[in-house]
């Protein structure tokens, strides 16, 4: 249902509103650039500091610009099932093709309460994309759970930010190969998918959305060896962008684009000025700048 390069969108600030002319602009941009799809108010779209009012209408304003030009699988995440549900409803209602639900943070279920919570989201009626990354979440959805999950017929993948690449094949023999599988790890987003993935959700693909698009591209067709070079050159920039909060990194990488600003909310704050060094370094590495 879901291939290919997939943004983690960031949402664009000014005088500390969300700047909805700057998002249109992100959308048309990434359009334009070759992405495949768009995935706004995850955690990389600054989800936990955006109100309710604020979240619904940034997945709004990005649905209706991207016009059908791109999928928007929209965050939806929450530790709160009832909020979870009204998160998924409202996406549902802007005309979202997806919600990506993160496994509940904080709370940390058993693996019977992740199945009571992701179908509750997936009865709305909306195709489902697990979020499953347990260092933020604090809670990992075993292998077992995520294949009694996919016999929702509304839960149709996952992004794996888990980090384990052993977990693609499992994931594929236990869930089918419909199942849509998606890396949530920029670095190893290459081999993700030499073991069976079919895209990344990326926060690299902020800065760098076309070198993403033609990497993800690349191995689609089995073309690992360009796929190989694209990855060498975007290296540095995956490591640069996730010395501190990836999301603060991306950001900062637009600025040096000429697009938007590095505005983020508190309790996020601006790169160090190493960081930002290491930034334009990986930038220039990949052919971005000079």
């Amino acid at each position: 249902m879901f291939k290919g390069s997939y943004v983690a969108l960031v949402t664009p600030f000014v005088d500390a509103d969300v700047d909805l002319d700057g998002l249109k602009r992100l959308v048309d941009w990434h359009v334009d650039q070759g992405t495949d799809g768009l995935v706004p108010v995850g955690t990389t779209g600054e989800s936990p500091t955006l109100t309710h009012a604020e979240h619904d209408l940034v997945v709004k304003t990005v649905v209706d610009h991207a016009a059908g030009r791109l999928p928007v699988i929209a965050g939806a995440g929450s530790n709160n099932t009832v909020e979870t549900v009204r998160l998924v409803m409202a996406a549902k209602a802007a005309g979202a093709d997806a919600a990506l639900v993160v496994t509940p943070y904080y709370n940390k279920p058993t693996q019977a309460g992740l199945i009571a919570h992701f179908t509750a989201a997936a009865d709305c009626g909306l195709p489902i994309v697990i979020y499953n990354i347990p260092g933020r979440s604090a809670v990992d959805m075993s292998v077992a759970t995520m294949a009694e999950l996919a016999k929702h017929p509304m839960i149709v993948g996952v992004k794996d930010a888990t980090g384990d690449l052993s977990r693609v094949p499992k994931q594929r023999m236990t869930c089918g190969t419909d199942f849509c599988q998606m890396s949530g790890e920029d670095a190893t987003a290459l081999g993700f998918n030499a073991h069976g993935g079919v895209g990344c959700i990326s926060v690299t693909a902020n800065v760098a959305p076309a070198l993403c698009a033609q990497m993800q591209e690349a191995t689609l067709a089995g073309d690992y060896a360009t796929a190989l070079e694209i990855t060498d050159r975007l290296m540095p920039l995956h490591e640069a962008i996730f010395m501190e909060p990836g999301l603060v990194g991306a950001k900062y990488g637009l600025s040096l684009l000429g697009i938007g600003n590095d505005a983020v909310r508190l309790p996020l704050v601006g790169l160090t000025d190493g960081t930002k060094d290491r930034i334009r370094a990986g930038m220039v590495h990949a052919g971005l700048l000079n």
